[in-house]
């Protein structure tokens, strides 16, 4: 009896998978990737006799059934997704069945396409004194939102927010903030493919003309839609510095300065 590892491939780029992830990959006896979404270059540490399926057109059931199956006959399978799995992911259904047989269940953590598309656009995602709090979250689609989580309430909040699986319907998204109040003039960066080699897009524009943008460069899927007060702040004249390199402010390897 093996061991079943959900490994996060990171947002794309082969070379942003953690090193405890290509280790499991190149131990796997047989992997599971989800093919419409995992680069294919994320299988090169697997080994030539490791058994590769792609799981695009299988159902939950059949995932499942996949996994029980190979761990009878291999130490280590890898269910490998996106991102990390344990946001935006199935990991807790796929999971029960193996937990119900009993089967020993690991997570290595990967990239979130929300650093990536920060990264992708030099952005930081938290500004002393403008906000220090970022939301992940998505429009209500198959899977419905709970009515606590509306988009409209978490935008009212002020902060950045990661705005997930929500790109087909940038123009809806863009109305909801400006109805929570954010300006019109409100800066918003949509990253496509962050990370992915040659594929990667960065589209900067306000919520007035955003969905335009995207309309124009054809970008409808796999898509991070950031919008952040902190977007811009490398190019803003006033800027509230951190605290962390003030000299008049105590360390415990260095003591504050007068000033």
């Amino acid at each position: 009896m093996g061991k079943v590892w959900f490994v996060g491939a990171g947002p794309g780029a082969p070379d942003l998978i953690t090193v405890r992830g290509t280790r499991l990959l190149s131990e796997a006896g047989a992997i599971l990737y989800t093919g419409s979404l995992v680069a294919a270059t994320a299988l090169q540490w697997a080994q030539p006799e490791c058994e590769i399926a792609d799981s695009k057109s299988m159902d939950l059931e059949q995932v499942g059934a996949w996994l029980l199956e190979r761990v009878q006959r291999h130490e280590t399978v890898v269910r490998l997704q996106t991102g990390d799995p344990s946001l935006y992911g199935v990991m807790p259904e796929v999971a029960r069945p193996l937990d119900e047989a009993r089967i020993p269940v690991g997570i290595c953590p990967g990239v979130s396409s929300a650093f990536a598309a920060a990264a992708a656009a030099g952005e930081c995602l938290t500004l002393p004194e403008v906000t220090q709090t970022v939301i992940f979250t998505r429009l209500a689609g198959r899977t419905q939102m709970p009515e606590r989580e509306a988009l409209c309430g978490l935008a009212a909040h002020g902060c950045s927010l990661c705005v997930f699986l929500s790109i087909e319907r940038i123009a809806e998204v863009a109305e909801i903030f400006q109805a929570a109040g954010w300006a019109a003039t409100a800066p918003v960066v949509v990253v496509h493919k962050a990370t992915w080699p040659d594929e990667e897009q960065v589209l900067r524009g306000t919520l007035a003309n955003i969905a335009g943008r995207c309309r124009d460069a054809g970008i409808e899927r796999q898509a991070m839609i950031l919008i952040s007060p902190a977007l811009g702040a490398r190019t803003r004249a006033e800027l509230k510095t951190s605290k962390l390199y003030d000299a008049a402010f105590p360390r415990r390897f260095r003591p504050g300065q007068p000033r």
